[in-house]
């Protein structure tokens, strides 16, 4: 589990429970230079590290990373660094991965309702039919994992690729609901854009780590 140096790495806290939109707002840190500082020392140990031990078991630990430490943990390390950084990207994905195992279930209902509708994003999201809660659960687990032991640009397009779909759904059910339910139709298109927001933030990861710019 520890393979970031251990001058960096967060002090253990007990996991808080986050919905599938908290990521976006958390805040983190206190002393921004400080804190930009062991982000980056962090992220890249983490995402090299992984990468060069070609150990499954290694890159299993760095999955559940936030299942040991707790989300708020990672959040206080990575969560205000700039959404297309290495930190920046690596808190989104386990953020994402966070929420969805938090609520498989709704995820996959937003899911469904997107897929038809961005049938393109469907096929890179990767997402096994008929994608039920378990289906979205191991998805999840597969795109973090793959920034370990796979491409790292795909697993950041593979993520985004999902936000799109369940953003997409989002909406979808928002406007079937607006007129019953106008403040949840409400609170639910807000959710889509942030994860439109988020689609696009690893999208420009991505690209970044292909032209060798992400740090």
């Amino acid at each position: 589990m520890n393979d970031r140096p251990a001058s960096q790495a967060p002090r253990p806290h007990k996991p808080v429970p986050f919905s599938p939109a908290d990521f976006e707002n958390y805040a983190g840190g206190i002393d921004p230079a400080r804190v930009s500082e062991a982000a980056h020392l962090a992220a890249r140990a983490l995402v090299h590290g992984g990468r060069e031990s070609n150990d499954p078991d290694v890159t299993k630990r760095l999955v559940k990373l936030a299942d040991k430490q707790g989300l708020e943990a990672i959040a206080e390390l990575w969560a205000a660094s700039p959404a297309r950084s290495l930190p920046g990207a690596l808190w989104r994905l386990y953020a994402l991965r966070a929420a969805t195992l938090q609520d498989p279930e709704g995820i996959s209902v937003f899911f469904r309702a997107g897929q038809q509708r961005a049938q393109a994003a469907n096929a890179v999201a990767g997402v096994a039919e008929p994608p039920g809660a378990e289906e979205i659960t191991v998805m999840a687990n597969a795109i973090l994992s793959g920034a370990f032991d796979g491409d790292f640009d795909m697993a950041l397009d593979r993520s985004a690729a999902f936000c799109r779909v369940v953003a997409l759904g989002q909406a979808t059910i928002a406007t079937e609901r607006e007129a019953a339910h106008g403040e949840h139709a409400s609170a639910l298109t807000k959710k889509a854009h942030q994860l439109v927001r988020t689609a696009e933030d690893l999208e420009g990861a991505a690209k970044s780590w292909r032209n060798g710019e992400l740090d």
